[in-house]
């Protein structure tokens, strides 16, 4: 009798250990809907890591008996070009779609709405910060997939060698330390160079959207808007000609690359990758490849830091640079089975398919997840996987800023970047050539009914 007493303990205990166990595993969310027969149709963005996820969709299918086809797999630019498109024509027959915090503002006419299909406990886990990004007039438009920003990469040996910060405080009469303000990375970037300690002292991406974004960044960070509360520009004001002329100085002094106004994110990763930059700001996602010893140069010697704040030009106005976008889900308007489209996005956004991605190095919008992550890393040889981590998740949480949410972003880009790039390249000064791109974007305005 107690022998049997015994056993059955013993096998209640380890049935316990084993239901906290399932109950402490990541949870699938949206497999609760019978959805047999169903097929949904989804158009998302493809190539490299961005289709490991969508092998889960197994799960989904087995779990509800509907069947996902995916009619389209394109960069996220390529996605851009269909959805505006089809959105256009009619012709959206899909049920989920690929959006973006930065283009989402120019199909809100044609998306619906997802708070009534959302409760607040399914929604509390996202960040609060991503969320507002998506939700435009009232309107939740999209849920997160994972985010991207960006903190300070810096070479760790430049950072750790006595003789040169000896020099840099005779030099400066300042002690050199990792920077944390947009005119100490200057101090820093030209001294590096001058003193040949480093090729170069700063890179950024120089065209197109990328240029755009990272002046925005710079501008923002020093107290500055692109457009006032009536969508005039602004970005022509005492803050935005001076980040134009710091990037001028830079490009005419060496600071940065003589081939800057060709350069979009893989030029640049690779300069850094070579060791041949000091200081720069970078997406998370080269972490990878940065710390593979095969490919770069630089892996093992850099560290990371929280974003700038801007020029103090900008007074109490100055704050940390963010500019981030999320990748996310959306429901067409036209969608043939809408509601068996949030089943399918609740679960590719779901804490169990959010961690197996962020595994990859995605950064997640889930505070779950983050929290998983950052656990995970705990025992990591190289103490920058987690604090790469812990980092990531304070700009998320804090930093986080997209460009306007207007459907004109892009159309805006394309008329402001190659006017900065001529006030960089030194074709026309910083006022010329930021009034002209300002002419040209109230005209584009004014022509969309801003006023």
């Amino acid at each position: 009798m107690f022998r049997k007493l015994g056993i059955l303990i013993v096998i209640l205990a380890l049935l316990s250990v084993a239901a906290v166990t399932a109950e402490d595993e990541p949870q699938y969310a949206g497999l609760d809907m019978d959805l047999s027969g169903v097929t949904i149709k989804m158009a998302n963005i493809g190539g490299g890591q961005y289709e490991a996820m969508y092998d889960a969709i197994s799960v989904f299918e087995e779990a509800t008996g509907a069947t996902v086809e995916i009619v389209a797999l394109l960069d996220g630019f390529s996605m851009d070009q269909k959805l505006k498109v089809d959105f256009a024509t009619g012709a959206a027959d899909y049920d989920v779609a690929w959006d973006h915090t930065s283009f989402v503002a120019q199909y809100t006419p044609f998306l619906m709405p997802l708070q009534d299909y959302f409760s607040g406990s399914e929604l509390e886990p996202f960040s609060p910060a991503i969320l507002d990004a998506a939700t435009i007039d009232g309107n939740l438009y999209l849920i997160p997939r994972h985010a991207d920003i960006s903190p300070i990469h810096y070479r760790a040996d430049l950072y750790s060698d006595d003789a040169i910060a000896a020099a840099y405080m005779e030099a400066t009469g300042e002690a050199l330390t990792v920077p944390t303000n947009l005119e100490q990375i200057d101090r820093q970037a030209r001294f590096f160079v001058e003193n040949g300690h480093s090729t170069l002292g700063y890179t950024l991406a120089g065209k197109e959207e990328a240029l755009t974004g990272r002046f925005y960044e710079m501008h923002f960070a020093s107290g500055g808007a692109l457009f006032d509360e009536n969508y005039e520009p602004t970005f022509n004001d005492e803050i935005g000609v001076a980040v134009a002329e710091l990037l001028a100085g830079w490009y005419a002094d060496g600071i940065i690359p003589s081939d800057t106004t060709s350069l979009l994110w893989d030029g640049v990763a690779q300069y850094f990758c070579n060791n041949d930059v000091a200081i720069k700001l970078e997406w998370y996602g080269w972490y990878a490849y940065f710390q593979d010893e095969n490919a770069c140069s630089v892996a093992g010697n850099f560290g990371l830091a929280r974003g700038f704040t801007g020029l103090s030009i900008g007074g109490d106005a100055v704050r940390p640079s963010g500019w981030a976008g999320a990748h996310a889900f959306s429901v067409p308007a036209t969608a043939p089975n809408p509601e068996a489209g949030v089943q399918l996005i609740k679960f590719l956004s779901s804490e169990r398919v959010a961690y197996e991605e962020a595994q990859l190095g995605f950064l997640p919008t889930r505070g779950d997840v983050w929290d998983r992550v950052i656990a995970d890393a705990s025992d990591a040889d190289n103490p920058l996987d987690r604090e790469r981590l812990e980092l990531a998740r304070i700009q998320v949480g804090e930093d986080f800023k997209t460009p306007p949410l207007i459907a004109e972003w892009i159309p805006f880009s394309n008329i402001f970047y190659p006017h900065l790039q001529a006030v960089i390249l030194g074709d026309v000064s910083a006022q010329e050539g930021l009034d002209a791109a300002a002419a040209e974007t109230r005209e584009m305005m004014a022509d969309a009914g801003y006023y």
